[in-house]
């Protein structure tokens, strides 16, 4: 038996940028510990596994490490597979069964449009210990935010953002479970935030682009620049650009897509 599997660079245009991910279109159910195998012989931030259900497709996401409850990069990735073989026509809606619950992805164009829950913040407190594994001063911080145990940190200026350089061994001690988000305001006139994600505790030092991140980024500034639709790039080494929505209890993730290779695994 052979199992096709693809290597898709999402949130971006160009291959070689964005956010890698592989995704294997399962023919029938497979263990955890040989999807997990797979994810650590992948060595990418995400890889998703898509097996056919119902009338759309049950959808995981493993790092090297663990199964985390939600991606948006790895998503991104799997509609974009889906509608390269034909399986998602422009004008229609794929359904995907998670652990979060139902998402739903659409072509636009020729970007793929998810539909994932916002993850509204609140105010709370940068620890020191987190600050000082992220090399930031607390004259830095304009703002700390909490969302389920990811922590969100608004910062003075996109310098700050672009020439971190965490202690990634104390930021793991530091992490609070779900990861770290540090944003700021743009200054291009294209982009309206940029921001990093830094989730050591899921074996990722930083993550190249993050859906689930701005699931927190968009209703957060949303309020703060009074705008519901907003371009955000995400300022890693590979840097990578997608539009946000705010709608509701929603936020829609519009972004390209590229497949960088395909192939079948035999083991």
């Amino acid at each position: 038996m052979t199992i096709p599997i693809y290597q898709v660079d999402a949130f971006t245009h160009k291959p070689f940028s964005g956010n890698p991910a592989a995704v294997c279109l399962l023919p029938s159910e497979q263990p955890d510990d040989w999807m997990q195998s797979l994810a650590r012989e992948m060595n990418l931030s995400e890889t998703a596994f898509l097996l056919p259900e119902a009338d759309g497709y049950r959808l995981r996401w493993f790092t090297p490490a663990i199964e985390v409850d939600l991606c948006g990069h790895a998503t991104l990735a799997s509609a974009f597979v889906l509608a390269q073989r034909g399986g998602l026509p422009v004008g229609q809606t794929m359904k995907f069964f998670t652990r979060s619950g139902l998402l739903t992805a659409a072509r636009r164009g020729k970007r793929i449009e998810l539909n994932f829950p916002a993850r509204p913040t609140c105010p709370g407190k940068a620890p020191s210990a987190l600050l000082d594994a992220l090399g930031l001063r607390q004259e830095d911080v304009l703002a700390a935010e909490d969302s389920n145990g990811r922590v969100l940190i608004e910062v003075n200026g996109e310098n700050v953002v672009r020439q971190l350089k965490p202690d990634f061994s104390k930021l793991a001690a530091a992490d609070t479970g779900q990861g770290v988000i540090v944003t700021s305001r743009s200054k291009e006139e294209k982009y309206d935030f940029i921001s990093r994600f830094f989730a050591p505790y899921a074996g990722i030092n930083e993550d190249p682009v993050t859906g689930s991140a701005h699931c927190c980024l968009a209703p957060y500034w949303a309020a703060r620049l009074d705008k519901m639709i907003m371009s955000a790039y995400q300022a890693s080494a590979r840097g990578g650009e997608l539009e946000v929505e705010l709608a509701g209890e929603r936020v829609l993730l519009r972004g390209h897509a590229v497949t960088i290779f395909r192939g079948e695994l035999t083991a």
